[in-house]
């Protein structure tokens, strides 16, 4: 098996591992590593240090505290006022000091929430989608009929998707599913659920909002805060993923080994505000502000993730290749990957009309990235505490798995229903 860091970004890590963790930062081009950990080590030791001094000025308060009565016994009265008065003083250094102390570990956690995660061993370094990695293909790319139309284009043929009723009522990026549209919809999550509780995860159905402490948790904030919808009267999140909801289940949670690895997968609606540009490329539902997703999500211990890593990668294989659509599996490099990744697997099928690929699935391995946010632990067989590992990928998103199969499928007579649908259908054309 590869070797790998198994680095989690606690302070213990970054004052050890200095050199190993600035290494692997490198991969993502992140600018302000070297600072940001000088800052973090230097504020860690300032932090030891006032700890040191107060645990001291403290353990002195109480053996004076104890010398006063034996003092009075002995009729020092004079002796224990003068010493009444240097506790007195002593108090006064305490609280400034615990002020200090808070000061510190305030400006710590700050900190620690800017670093992202260190790339895993395997992952490449790369600035950007184009040093990504392909390490899988599957699939013949369909040729299609002369007169075959992009999705943006089938769903007004077919009138199946409306994305002027959605500006109507909402604004751009919010589609409304008409017909056979919406019953697709509904069968594509009904099958990726369905698939996901045989193969052993545990179906979740978490709220679609969450709190400032679930968005921390799990690493969306700070880094995604101008990207996701926020409900101010109540500061709530509306959430991108419900991978945030699901592994937050699990903040402050002490678990045995007996309960892993935990299997989860949830269907949400997601929503997302991120603009994105204009062009071909994010045109119909190439990118959308609420979408339709089917999450899976695995908590294990860290000598199990990377065989999980794999094993979650090849489930979500598997419903692409059972909806018979051509994909390319990536390693992506470190310049591409989510803030929390230590390291990412994307799914790409490609859309036949608009002869490109479309990314419609990462499988991630966060280590103990989120799980020191989270206070994710579980006690081993030894009786020793450890952090574990979080995982999740989707199973699938929606709207690209729906425009490569509108587009892919496409005959003169109507739009096929691969097979393994039908049944959820109840049709086996869009005409």
């Amino acid at each position: 098996m590869a070797s790998y860091y198994y680095t989690m970004l606690t302070l213990q890590t970054l004052r050890e591992q200095t050199d190993l963790v600035l290494e692997g930062l490198k991969k993502r081009n992140f600018k302000d590593a070297e600072t940001l950990v000088q800052q973090i080590i230097e504020n860690d030791k300032l932090r030891r240090e006032t700890q040191t001094t107060l645990d001291t000025l403290k353990a002195k308060s109480n053996a004076d505290s104890k010398k006063i009565g034996e003092l009075m016994k002995a009729g020092k009265a004079d002796e224990a006022s003068s010493l009444r008065a240097a506790i007195a003083l002593d108090k006064d250094k305490v609280k400034s000091l615990e002020e200090s102390l808070t000061e510190f570990e305030r400006k710590q956690q700050e900190i620690l929430y800017k670093i992202p995660n260190v790339p895993a061993a395997i992952v490449p370094a790369g600035k950007s989608a184009e040093d990504n990695i392909t390490v899988h293909e599957y699939g013949q790319v369909p040729t299609l009929h002369t007169d075959a139309l992009p999705h943006w284009e089938l769903i007004k043929k077919y009138d199946i998707i409306d994305f002027e009723l959605g500006i109507k009522i909402a604004g751009a990026g919010f589609p409304v599913y008409k017909g056979k549209g919406a019953r697709l919809q509904r069968a594509l999550i009904n099958f990726f659920l369905n698939e996901a509780g045989q193969a052993g995860y545990k179906e979740i159905q978490p709220p679609i909002v969450v709190n400032e402490a679930s968005g921390y948790g799990t690493g969306q904030l700070p880094d995604k805060e101008g990207q996701m919808y926020f409900v101010n009267e109540d500061g709530l999140y509306l959430i991108p993923t419900a991978e945030v909801p699901i592994t937050n289940l699990y903040r402050d949670v002490i678990l045995t080994e007996d309960e892993l690895p935990v299997k989860n997968v949830g269907y949400t609606p997601c929503f997302r505000r991120e603009a994105g540009s204009w062009g071909a490329h994010v045109r119909g539902l190439n990118r959308l502000h609420q979408f339709d997703k089917v999450e899976i999500v695995q908590i294990s211990r860290p000598e199990d993730s990377y065989r999980i890593l794999d094993e979650m990668s090849l489930h979500v294989q598997s419903l692409l290749e059972k909806l018979e659509l051509p994909y390319r599996k990536l390693l992506l490099c470190g310049g591409d990957m989510g803030f929390n990744s230590a390291i990412t697997y994307d799914m790409e099928v490609f859309s036949a009309a608009q002869q490109r690929w479309l990314e419609v699935s990462s499988v991630s391995n966060f280590e103990t990235f989120q799980a020191n946010r989270l206070k994710l632990r579980y006690k081993n067989k030894d009786g020793k505490m450890q952090l574990l590992h979080t995982l999740n990928g989707s199973a699938l998103a929606l709207p690209r798995i729906v425009a490569a199969l509108l587009e892919n499928n496409q005959t003169k007579e109507g739009i096929k229903i691969p097979k393994v649908l039908v049944p959820y259908t109840g049709f086996e054309m869009i005409d």
